[in-house]
């Protein structure tokens, strides 16, 4: 397929930045709704009410936070470098703005009023989607700078952290989207949701589509994932010394870069901004006008609730399990599923093999090999527990050994088994016993 992108370029400039300033402001509502939905979905799987008091149903609870936030002192300590502590938050959240605005919100309409006809999409290139990795990739040098720049040991961690996530699961995501890149013969976003008028790529890429996803939630740092700013450990991680309106722009960043991932979920795997399968088959007009501009937020929206629902569903996960999980699964099945798609692909071009019997069973090796990589990884840590357990039973120079109870190990507040050969600290044996003494005062 051909990058055909003659209907960019041409807008007259009141156009341009007339979609430049739409894209912001739907970016920031978009966030402090997204804000209160999250809020809101939390505390009805907690069983709480969340805000329901500013504004109706609580809808104008973000903005008070927003204003509350602006009006907080504004502290920098006083061990931080002040030019790079002020510039982090900045490098965080401009290029979240920056990656939509080669994103496709619908066709090609005729502007109200006016006898202008426009894409809705600001601009389009041949390497659109490597431009929105790029300028991601960008903004998590933000939250690397910013931890190095605040003058503390947490905020450090939590900005080496983010650079480690970087560079596993941008590398996962980027072979994910090699796939579609194949499949589609582009990189612009146009023409890869013009590959799909038939079927969406989530659909018959499957595998790529599942990687991705796990890989955005890693990207964006979010639950469970969210190991940057892990309070648990690291205070607030790379956010720690900030405050005010500093702040604010990390959380913005956050949510922003979680609407820009899903946007382009949407755009690569779930057909971008066309009506989902049975509407448009029913309704002619259902990818016309401004209508398609419903089914893309509509599947934004869906991806969005997708990380609100795993921030409620499931714990932290530890460091070294984030990192096995990028580099011993998903590049290695990306990888795999590289070089299936291109055999597909190549065989499907030369006439060979029904193309839907090679998806299947290439589908079903992809199982089989993630169930492997998983029981695999359940032995190795069942074999670390039993040598550990072992390294903790084996006697220790000069130590009291005591032997494991018939549980399979000391139990915490059980009596000592008693001893006939303790010397007394003179050093000469007895035959004499001892009292039994508690775990805690061996």
């Amino acid at each position: 397929m051909s990058d055909d992108l003659s209907a960019f370029g041409g807008d007259p400039l009141w156009v341009v930045l007339l979609k430049a300033v739409l894209i912001f402001v739907v970016l920031v509502l978009l966030t402090l709704f997204n804000i209160w939905w999250e809020r809101r979905v939390v505390a009805r799987m907690q069983h709480r009410i969340g805000p329901n008091v500013h504004g109706p149903f609580g809808l104008l609870q973000s903005l008070a936070d927003g204003v509350k936030l602006a009006l907080k002192e504004d502290i920098i300590p006083k061990a931080a470098d002040k030019v790079v502590f002020v510039l982090a938050p900045v490098i965080t959240v401009v290029p979240a703005f920056i990656t939509f605005s080669v994103i496709p919100f619908g066709p090609e309409v005729e502007i109200p009023f006016t006898d202008v006809v426009t894409p809705l999409q600001l601009t389009d290139m041949p390497v659109a989607v490597l431009f929105v990795m790029a300028i991601a990739s960008i903004g998590i040098y933000g939250i690397v700078l910013g931890g190095w720049a605040s003058g503390s040991t947490y905020s450090l961690l939590g900005g080496l952290r983010s650079s480690a996530q970087m560079i596993s699961y941008e590398v996962a995501m980027g072979l994910a989207l090699v796939a579609v890149f194949l499949y589609a013969g582009s990189m612009s976003t146009s023409q890869i949701v013009a590959a799909q008028e038939e079927f969406w790529f989530g659909v018959i890429l499957l595998p790529s589509f599942v990687i991705y996803v796990i890989s955005m939630v890693g990207e964006v740092n979010r639950a469970p994932f969210d190991l940057p700013e892990a309070e648990g450990e690291l205070v607030g991680g790379f956010h720690t010394e900030y405050s005010s309106l500093k702040f604010a722009l990390f959380f913005l960043g956050e949510y922003v870069n979680m609407a820009t991932v899903s946007a382009l979920a949407t755009t690569l795997f779930l057909g971008g901004w066309r009506a989902p399968f049975g509407i448009a088959q029913v309704w002619e007009g259902a990818n016309e006008g401004y209508w398609p501009l419903l089914w893309f937020f509509g599947k934004v929206l869906l991806f969005i609730f997708f990380f609100i629902w795993l921030r409620g569903s499931l714990p932290r996960l530890r460091y070294d399990q984030f990192m096995a999980l990028g580099w011993k699964v998903l590049i290695p099945l990306s990888l795999g599923w590289i070089v299936a798609v291109a055999t597909i692909r190549a065989v499907s071009l030369e006439g060979g093999i029904d193309r839907q019997y090679l998806l299947v069973g290439i589908g079903a090796l992809a199982i089989v090999f993630l169930g492997l990589f998983f029981v695999g990884d359940s032995g190795d840590d069942e074999e670390a527990e039993a040598s550990e357990r072992e390294a903790a039973l084996a006697p220790r120079p000069g130590g009291f050994p005591t032997p494991p109870m018939p549980a399979g190990g000391p139990v915490r507040g059980a009596a000592a088994p008693l001893r006939f050969d303790e010397p007394h600290v003179g050093g000469t044996a007895t035959t004499t016993t001892t009292a039994p003494r508690t775990q805690e005062e061996s």
